[in-house]
């Protein structure tokens, strides 16, 4: 063990709201709006971690304040983990992904300050203009994958686009092996 500074990095926690669709699943996105990140681009409901707080309350708080949705915390499933670097910068974050099939209440913008749209996407076919690393997340659940990198490099784009460079490597491990 080294003696020196340890790495830290902040956590944010993602909802992936989950129904079943005449087509398929679906999932419940948003559309960032005003002075945040990536404002005008699709991402899953999301933040940060406040002080005490464990992940599974703050996805819970995030899905309430955005969304409307009460969800309770036994209908709470992990689902993916992404190590993430941001292309406007050096330091990288931890994404936790959470599963939910089962909530009460319909969906609909809370903040439209910070949101200007939510809608239900095929999750084979998330809308454009997405950001990056929400969509590398969705990519591993698709897969059935427990984790994935996504390392932007300076000059990359924040949302993702076909065709760039594949910044995504998805990481295989003891849930590999599908959804249902």
């Amino acid at each position: 063990m080294s003696g020196g500074a340890r790495h830290t990095v902040p956590v944010d926690v993602h909802l992936i709201l989950r129904r079943d669709g005449e087509a398929g699943p679906e999932v419940l996105l948003s559309r960032r709006a005003g002075p945040v990140y990536a404002s005008g681009l699709w991402h899953l409901p999301s933040g940060h971690l406040d002080p005490g707080e464990d992940m599974v309350e703050a996805v819970i708080r995030e899905a309430r304040e955005e969304t409307g949705a009460l969800i309770d915390s036994e209908d709470v499933t992990a689902a993916v983990t992404v190590h993430h670097r941001p292309p406007l910068g050096t330091r990288s974050r931890i994404g936790v992904f959470f599963e939910v099939r089962r909530w009460s209440g319909e969906p609909h913008v809370m903040e439209p300050d910070r949101c200007d749209a939510m809608a239900w996407y095929p999750l084979h076919a998330p809308p454009d203009p997405m950001v990056a690393y929400c969509r590398s997340g969705l990519d591993a659940y698709r897969a059935g994958l427990p984790a994935a990198v996504h390392f932007q490099q300076p000059g990359d784009r924040i949302h993702y686009a076909a065709g760039d460079a594949d910044r995504t490597r998805l990481l295989s491990g003891p849930l590999a092996g599908g959804r249902s």
